[in-house]
C-alpha cells in the first residue's frame, strides 16, 4: 500500500510517499480502506521526537491517528462492525508506528464508530482527535448551560469545535484569536478578543464578574490569563500546557472514545456541528505539517487519500 513514511525522528524533509506491506489485522480489529486523514499538531510532534519519553515509536513510522474509510477486512472477534461498513475512528495504540496517513490502516474496534451517511469523508476525518478533545476538555471543566467559557484558541481545528460545543450547552464562549479570525469566530457564536498581552484585561472588560470556565487549546502563557480571570481556578484544563496543574486546574489528553465519537458524528451529521476543514492530497502531507506547525490554521488539516 501507499503511505507517507519517515525512517527517523526529524523534520518534515524526511516524509515521503512511499509503498509498505499492508498492515496485520489483530483478533480486535478491523481493516480500513481509508479515504481521509485527519492532521493534528501531535503528529508532527510525534515525528520530530518530542514524544518519545512517553511513547513507544517504531520506525519506519507512519504518521496520524484521524481516519474515515470503509471496513474491508475482519479480525476473528469483531461483531460491532461488517465489511462495507463506513467509519471513522481516532485510531491512537499506546505504540506508535501503524498511523492513518495511508490507503490502509488496522483499527481496534475499540476507536472507531459508524459514519453516518449525511457525513463526508473529509469531515469525518477531521473530527475524531480535535472532537473528541474539545468534549473531553469541556466535561473536565463541567462547561455547562447560563455559564461563561474562556476558549484559548478558538478558531483552530480543536477550538472552533469546543467553541461550538459550548454554545450547544447553552455557555457564553469569549474565544481568543487573531483579528483575522474575529468574524469566524462571530460566526460560530463566540465573542472574540484578541490573544497576546493584556488580554486578561480584554476578558474583564467583557467579563467583569470573571468567567467560569476555561479551556486552553493554545499555550503559550494562556492558561495564566485563564487563573487570572476564572472564579474558580479549578475549572481550568489544558490540552498544550502542564502549568495548568501547578495553578490548580487540570491537563488533557484525549482517549479514543467511541461514544463521545458517535455523539460528535450525529451531531455533525445533522448540520448541528460544523467541521471546517482545509483539505490536501496526501502526498503533500509534509505542507500540511508546515501549515500546521505555523499554528495560523482556520479549521482543520486533512488528508485525502486517492
Amino acid at each position: 500500500m501507499k503511505a507517507i513514511i519517515t525512517d527517523s525522528y526529524g523534520g518534515v524533509e524526511n516524509l515521503r510517499l512511499d509503498e509498505v506491506p499492508k498492515p496485520k489485522v489483530g483478533p480486535d480489529q478491523v481493516l480500513v480502506r481509508v479515504k481521509a486523514a485527519g492532521v493534528n499538531p501531535v503528529d508532527w510532534k510525534v515525528a520530530k521526537g518530542w514524544l518519545d519519553p512517553m511513547m513507544y515509536v517504531r520506525f519506519p513510522l507512519i504518521p496520524g491517528w484521524d481516519a474515515a474509510g470503509v471496513v474491508e477486512e475482519l479480525g476473528a472477534d469483531t461483531p460491532e462492525f461488517a465489511v462495507g461498513d463506513e467509519v471513522l475512528g481516532y485510531v491512537r495504540r499506546d505504540e506508535v508506528g501503524q498511523g492513518t496517513y495511508a490507503e490502509y490502516v488496522a483499527a481496534p474496534v475499540r476507536t472507531l464508530t459508524h459514519k453516518p451517511a449525511a457525513l463526508g469523508w473529509q469531515q469525518a476525518a477531521a473530527l475524531p482527535l480535535a472532537g473528541l478533545t474539545a468534549l473531553r476538555s469541556l466535561d473536565r471543566v463541567g462547561a455547562g448551560d447560563r455559564e461563561t467559557v474562556l476558549v484559548h484558541g478558538g478558531a483552530g481545528g480543536v477550538g472552533s469545535l469546543g467553541v461550538q460545543l459550548a454554545v450547544l450547552r447553552g455557555a457564553r464562549v469569549i474565544a481568543t484569536a487573531s483579528e483575522r479570525n474575529h468574524d469566524f469566530l462571530r460566526s460560530l457564536g463566540a465573542e472574540p478578543v484578541t490573544y497576546g498581552e493584556g488580554l486578561a484585561d480584554r476578558v474583564r472588560e467583557l467579563a467583569p464578574g470573571g468567567v467560569d470556565a476555561a479551556v486552553d487549546f493554545a499555550g503559550g502563557g494562556a492558561v495564566q490569563v485563564s487563573h487570572d480571570v476564572l472564579k474558580d481556578p479549578a475549572r481550568s484544563a489544558s490540552v498544550a500546557d502542564g502549568e495548568v496543574k501547578k495553578l490548580g486546574g487540570q491537563v488533557v489528553w484525549v482517549r479514543p472514545d467511541a461514544e463521545g465519537l458517535a455523539h460528535l458524528a450525529g451531531l455533525a451529521a445533522a448540520g448541528t456541528l460544523t467541521v471546517h476543514v482545509d483539505a490536501l492530497p496526501l502526498a503533500e502531507a509534509a505542507e500540511a505539517f508546515r501549515r500546521s506547525e505555523s499554528g495560523r490554521t482556520r479549521g482543520k488539516l486533512v488528508l485525502d487519500v486517492p
